[in-house]
């Protein structure tokens, strides 16, 4: 063949493992109606009772098809093994789903590990690469499941982390001249936004999950303002804790504060009701801020139990208090 540096495209036969001639018909994303996902993921199982961060995320913050979830995570809270957790559940639970795993400005050997964890898609832009590489590889990442929603599939993406992603495109991206809080540039942050945005259950069938993890607690006020613009952009929040943590306390949840908008949609009517009860007495434990007899109680519960289902009809036999 020519010499060229950039050898030109002859014909185009696959798009996303799809045959190039039915893509043609592909609606555009944009033009997709936006719901709020009704369909749960389930991550527990019955052949694995003693997985406690899928029961619990079942029970306190569910998961549904098209969620655009929130892990607010501090530093050493555990939130790698959250996020291990949730992908090879959703493997395990749910095969027809399409799973990506996005990891940026990431440790070498974190990649390497989720790859031998998990067996769906890992893309990842180590924290030795340049800014731009993260920007274009979480494009990419994005735009591909997109594509892949519009043909009708349902697609979960696990971005670790948008704190990161946000830091990423404020060097990355051209200045604006207006610096907010926190020294990032107005205008770094609607790409992650928009990345992020793009999380939501179409009507027309198809999904796109977003679940994203945020830092906290890091002693940089950047971190702290890219949270505060990402705070009430998702439908579900799960909020780790740094003393639950400290205290080896796992999964390191803190219930009151995680929950997810809708969960009526997730839960059947007698489920809801057993699962605001068991809210309000985890709620009660928790009055003093500390949030460890709550989870502690809840933990040694569900270990009584099989699964949730158990569980929850316990609760409906106790007397309302």
């Amino acid at each position: 063949g020519r010499n060229e540096k950039n050898p030109g495209m002859i014909d185009i036969r696959t798009i996303n493992g799809v045959d190039a001639d039915k893509v043609k018909t592909r609606p555009k994303f944009e033009d997709l109606t936006p719901l709020f996902p009704d369909e749960k993921l389930e991550l527990s199982t019955a052949s694995d009772p003693a997985n406690m961060t899928a029961r619990i995320i079942d029970l306190i913050s569910p998961i549904g098809k098209g969620q655009r979830g929130i892990i607010v995570s501090p530093p050493k809270a555990g939130k790698t093994s959250v996020m291990k957790t949730i992908a090879t559940s959703i493997e395990k639970n749910h095969p027809e789903v399409k799973l990506i795993v996005l990891l940026i400005d990431e440790r070498p050997e974190e990649v390497t590990d989720m790859r031998r964890t998990v067996k769906g898609e890992v893309v990842s832009s180590t924290f030795d690469r340049p800014s731009e590489e993260h920007t274009h590889v979480a494009e990419l990442v994005i735009e591909k499941a997109k594509r892949m929603v519009e043909m009708g599939e349902d697609v979960v993406v696990i971005l670790d982390g948008i704190t990161r992603l946000s830091r990423a495109y404020n060097l990355a991206a051209p200045t604006t001249g207006r610096v907010m809080s926190g020294g990032i540039d107005a205008g770094a942050l609607y790409p992650p936004k928009k990345f992020f945005g793009a999380a939501r259950n179409i009507e027309e069938g198809g999904s796109l999950t977003i679940l994203a993890t945020a830092l906290v607690e890091t002693n940089s006020r950047m971190d702290d303002a890219i949270f505060e613009e990402f705070k009430g952009t998702g439908n579900m929040e799960l909020r780790l804790d740094r003393k639950l943590a400290e205290r080896r306390v796992y999964p390191a949840i803190d219930v009151d504060a995680s929950s997810t908008r809708h969960e009526e949609l997730l839960f059947n009517r007698q489920q809801l009701q057993m699962v605001w009860k068991l809210r309000r007495v985890l709620s009660g434990l928790a009055a003093d801020g500390n949030a460890a007899p709550g989870l502690e109680l809840l933990i040694d519960r569900l270990k009584t139990f099989k699964n949730n289902d158990e569980f929850l009809a316990e609760i409906a036999k106790q007397p309302t208090s």
